[in-house]
């Protein structure tokens, strides 16, 4: 299954999260998109909770199905629980990294900084937005690339980094200084339902 490139808005609305993670596309409307609007009333079955879940974390982070269930099961194999496992290397991902250090806007400008070679990791060009970054591992701009303005506007507009993150706006690198804990993951997110989806 491809990677859903259709409209964010849309796709926030119906699952109910903002994926772009300034939570705009909630405000004027918090309901699923379609003609009934806020008088839809359906009632989700157990397993149509598990799937809504699975969808919302998935579009979050913006990885195909085949990745997010290559990840899930390289998860299960770790010591812990499998759902924090699962979520841990979601945020572990280059394309996530980047765009929690406040380089990019969005996850998908992230991926695409990466695709196109901007992003460095402890010096070497990646443009692999899967790639698994590593505690202690340092993620820059591109020489060639420090004056993007995407990415300054990116970094000005930028006022949260999470603990287990560094950055230095001036020289526009950050080091992923330890794994973050469930605490500081998104709390939307129900991640036994997942699990309980892929064990089905």
């Amino acid at each position: 299954m491809s990677r859903y490139t259709g409209p964010s808005w849309k796709l926030s609305r119906r699952l109910g999260i903002s994926l772009t993670g300034t939570g705009k596309e909630l405000e004027k409307r918090p309901y699923a998109p379609g003609q009934h609007g806020a008088n839809q009333r359906k009632k989700v079955s157990e397993y149509g909770m598990q799937l809504q879940e699975k969808q919302k974390l998935r579009h979050m982070y913006g990885v195909t199905e085949r990745q997010f269930r290559s990840l899930f099961d390289k998860a299960g194999k770790l010591q812990g629980k499998h759902g924090e496992n699962f979520m841990v290397l979601l945020e572990s991902r280059l394309d996530n990294v980047v765009y929690r250090l406040g380089l990019a806007r969005t996850r998908r400008q992230a991926r695409q900084l990466v695709n196109h070679g901007h992003i460095t990791v402890n010096g070497s060009r990646v443009d692999i937005p899967s790639f698994k970054v590593l505690v202690g591992q340092t993620i820059a701009v591109r020489e060639k690339s420090r004056n993007f303005e995407i990415i300054k506007e990116a970094v000005e507009s930028t006022n949260f980094i999470p603990d287990y993150l560094t950055f230095d706006a001036e020289k526009l690198e950050g080091t992923f200084t330890r794994l973050p804990e469930r605490s500081e993951l998104p709390a939307e997110i129900n991640e036994p339902l997942i699990v309980e989806y892929y064990s089905r």
